[in-house]
């Protein structure tokens, strides 16, 4: 790898994951001040590893316009040889982007470069530069980090390690134990790509509820406050049973201790001081039981009223969205949004939010036995929901399908408008623009597919 530094608490870089937002008027997204003086709006797909295992085998990019992506008869082959751009990663990329487009970040996951960071300035269809220096978070994150795009030129990259086995003694007298853990921060300067600190946190979720047999598994999608002066990372939440005894992999080897899911824990949050990382504290909702750390999505936002919207939602298993209080940074268990109220529907589950602006968000959603995905514009303040048709739900050609968003990583936004690739794994789609001041939905640009692959993100 090149131009590693050397200090090893000064590398790493970790990015970006919130979209891409500029100003804007009613005929489409404004120029960004870039040196090519377009606003473009990247795509992102993904396609299979060597196994087949669909969306695991890497990232590719390739930028579009607005009047590209919303035109029906422009096509995007970015699976096709030499149309797009390989983003660095032996599995798929964690990739962020610049508010206004000009810039993409990622860090690569896994494998012999896992942990490396890139920057890349976008210059439309597949010309992607690369800035800067490679920064290795690896040494203090690991190869697979989680991380985001906590404020604008703000990344932060969190992990969780060191865990004990959750049980001692010899066979077949083993005793449980809390494993708890540590949680690993790095904030990053994305204009600089420079780690300016790092911290760790010793998991302590409480005597009590660690007896329970709570203990965290996961940490990621971590946010920064209004103020900048708290930081929000998500956390997963399982629970051992306590009364339970170790269990068995095929091969005979201990695989850890029996689990339940009886839960009465709240979706839980761990907060800290920004930047020195201190102080950390673990705040817990009333209001919901499911974790809040999505999957490779960003799922809590800034709203334009300085509180903190949180989807509480694990692979799409939630349908709440949370606020934590500006003021107190503590969740407010007065306030709920819950999609399956708003849509008139019990089976929903988020697999993907973005805040907007002034309450309105937009959300991805699956439903409880269907193979497709599903497209709602949210108003937070009034707590309804306007479902929006794509054809993916509708369309018969899609049925049985994987589709699931499962692994979606960004809803694009630039002015007036939402920008969705949809496509299930292995077939066409298109790009879905959606004006979320009207709600009008333009089914635009074609999306050419490949087996194993599917689109992913938008920025």
């Amino acid at each position: 790898m090149k131009n590693q530094l050397a200090n090893v608490m000064y590398v790493a870089a970790l990015a970006a994951v919130t979209l891409s937002s500029c100003s804007k008027d009613d005929n489409g997204p404004e120029p960004n001040p870039g040196e090519d003086g377009k606003r473009w709006i990247t795509l992102t797909a993904a396609f299979p590893d060597a196994s087949g295992t669909p969306g695991n085998g890497g990232t590719l990019a390739y930028a579009i316009s607005h009047e590209e992506a919303v035109d029906p008869n422009h096509t995007v082959r970015i699976f096709d040889t030499g149309q797009g751009f390989s983003l660095k990663s032996q599995r798929t990329a964690r990739v962020q982007g610049s508010d206004d487009g000009r810039f993409l970040y990622n860090i690569q996951y896994t494998g012999a470069d896992g942990g490396v960071f890139n920057k890349y300035s976008v210059h439309g269809g597949n010309d992607f530069k690369e800035e800067g220096s490679e920064l290795n978070t690896a040494v203090i994150l690991g190869t697979s980090p989680r991380w985001t795009k906590a404020a604008e030129g703000i990344g932060v990259g969190v992990s969780f390690g060191e865990a004990q086995d959750p049980y001692t003694g010899q066979a077949p007298n083993f005793i449980y134990r809390n494993p708890k853990g540590k949680i690993r921060i790095a904030n990053i300067d994305l204009n600089s790509t420079a780690i300016t600190n790092t911290g760790s946190v010793d998991v302590n979720l409480g005597e009590e509820r660690e007896a329970q047999g709570y203990h965290v598994w996961r940490a990621d999608v971590p946010v920064l406050n209004a103020a900048k002066d708290k930081l929000f990372i998500g956390l997963g939440i399982r629970r051992h049973d306590v009364n339970g005894t170790v269990t068995y992999n095929d091969d005979g080897a201990i695989s850890g201790w029996q689990t339940t899911n009886e839960r009465e824990l709240g979706t839980t949050t761990l907060v800290v001081d920004y930047p020195t990382l201190r102080n950390p504290k673990f705040i817990t909702s009333s209001v919901a039981k499911t974790d809040n750390l999505s999957y490779r999505t960003m799922t809590q936002y800034i709203g334009t009223d300085g509180h903190i919207y949180q989807a509480a939602t694990a692979s799409g298993s939630g349908h709440q969205i949370l606020r934590i209080d500006k003021a107190t940074n503590e969740y407010d268990d007065s306030y709920e949004f819950n999609l399956n109220v708003a849509l008139g529907i019990t089976d929903a589950g988020i697999r993907a939010f973005r805040y907007i602006e002034d309450g309105i968000g937009v959300v991805l959603y699956t439903r409880t036995g269907t193979s497709g995905g599903y497209v709602a514009l949210i108003d937070l303040n009034t707590k309804t929901a306007t479902k929006l048709a794509t054809e993916q739900e509708e369309d018969e050609a899609y049925s049985g399908s994987q589709f699931t968003f499962s692994q979606y990583q960004n809803i694009g936004v630039s002015g007036d408008f939402i920008y969705l690739p949809l496509t299930p794994t292995g077939k066409d789609g298109n790009v879905y623009v959606i004006n979320w001041k009207t709600k009008e939905v333009i089914k635009g640009a074609k999306l050419v597919n490949q087996s194993g692959s599917h689109y992913l993100g938008a920025y």
